[in-house]
């Protein structure tokens, strides 16, 4: 059988500037994702690890390694002397960039809980492995690509909470990350970047988006018209809407409630 894969890329042509994705059911039955490239395509499983393997029996590298670590603090009741050598970091930040993939695909599928998942499991991994690498640039090497993450996370959490008609959620999710992020920078001495970072552009621009989703406070507009009507003297009206406002408050009272 010919090994050539021509006929399938030449259905599938590759559009610069996009990011062409599509999912497929695989011969064995199960979905797969397909993340069309310039020089052929990825093929991704939707669940577990992206490559569909299963190192030592386990989901993936890194459940391989966090059982390793509970292994050894039942054996010698502390975290102390576990650690991850140069190779072990270099292979979990491989399988991360698998996950990377995927979660890319799945934003642009509309996949937003998936994305989730998986930005929170590489999250996972840039924690774990600057808790216990044995090196210093293993510890640090992934943090660079924490803003990044957390971003994508944000923006699937929001786009998911706008799904459920909760745009006020959505917006406090993104003022945490906001706050999250800018943290970060501070933290490395990159202050010019929460001006100017990519992340953090991207972060604003959605917020205000998602601002203009939520339906002004009808008390405000009451409130400045009190305000008029009372600086014209128009006291009769003033009166109205006043009782109007009143009613407003004890209304948004009993829901809070």
């Amino acid at each position: 059988m010919s090994m050539d894969i021509n006929h399938i890329l030449s259905r599938w042509p590759f559009k610069p500037g996009e990011v062409n994705v599509r999912r497929i059911a695989g011969d064995d039955g199960r979905e797969k994702i397909q993340l069309r490239l310039d020089l052929g395509l990825l093929q991704m499983d939707v669940t577990g690890r992206p490559d569909g393997q299963k190192p030592h029996g386990f989901e993936s590298l890194l459940v391989y390694y966090e059982h390793a670590l509970e292994d050894h603090t039942t054996v010698h009741g502390t975290q102390g002397g576990f650690s991850l050598d140069e190779d072990a970091c270099e292979k979990l930040r491989a399988e991360g960039v698998m996950y990377y993939h995927r979660y890319l695909a799945e934003f642009v599928l509309g996949d937003y809980e998936s994305v989730q998942r998986d930005t929170r499991r590489n999250l996972r991994l840039f924690d774990f492995c600057a808790a216990y690498a044995a090196e210093e640039y293993d510890q640090c090497i992934c943090e660079q690509y924490r803003p990044y993450v957390l971003m994508m996370y944000t923006r699937s959490r929001a786009r998911w909470e706008i799904r459920k008609s909760r745009p006020k959620r959505a917006l406090a999710v993104i003022r945490r990350t906001i706050t999250e992020i800018q943290n970060l920078y501070d933290r490395f001495g990159h202050e010019e970047s929460a001006e100017t970072g990519m992340e953090l552009s991207v972060l604003r621009a959605l917020e205000r988006e998602i601002k203009s989703l939520i339906p002004r406070d009808p008390r405000l507009r009451l409130a400045k018209e009190l305000e008029e009507a009372v600086s014209e003297e128009r006291y009769e009206d003033a009166a109205d809407i006043r009782d109007r406002l009143e009613k407003l408050n004890v209304h948004a009272y009993r829901q809070d409630v």
